[in-house]
């Protein structure tokens, strides 16, 4: 689980990422991103919908999983952004932590929000 001070706290702030942010998608999940000037580390909110699951165990599992991949990547991030997950698909439930993780770099990489690391 990601600590306190790198989770959203209120939804005014949500509802501000999904009006300027910029989203890139992929095969179970999207991801909105903004810079956050005003901040010095992320924030990220990972939403899964009922319509996703019903069950909220399943619902909270598909976010705790997503937590845990972000961060353990977390010192890849370049600056303060505001990061939002949206789950649109049941399949991130079984999916293998290597996926999720590729999966999340490679978005996270096209948002700008990853540093490119140099190959040796």
């Amino acid at each position: 689980m990601i600590s306190r001070k790198h989770r959203f706290h209120d939804y005014g702030s949500l509802r501000h990422v999904y009006r300027h942010g910029v989203t890139t998608r992929g095969p179970s999940f999207s991801l909105k991103v903004l810079e956050n000037p005003k901040r010095d580390s992320y924030r990220l909110a990972v939403v899964v919908a009922r319509k996703i699951n019903k069950s909220a165990v399943a619902r909270n599992r598909i976010r705790r999983r997503l937590y845990e991949v972000v961060r353990t990547n977390e010192n890849d991030i370049l600056k303060a952004y505001d990061i939002v997950l949206t789950v649109f698909h049941d399949s991130v439930i079984d999916e293998p932590v290597e996926s999720l993780t590729s999966q999340l770099k490679k978005q996270l990489s096209a948002a700008g929000v990853l540093a490119k690391r140099i190959k040796k």
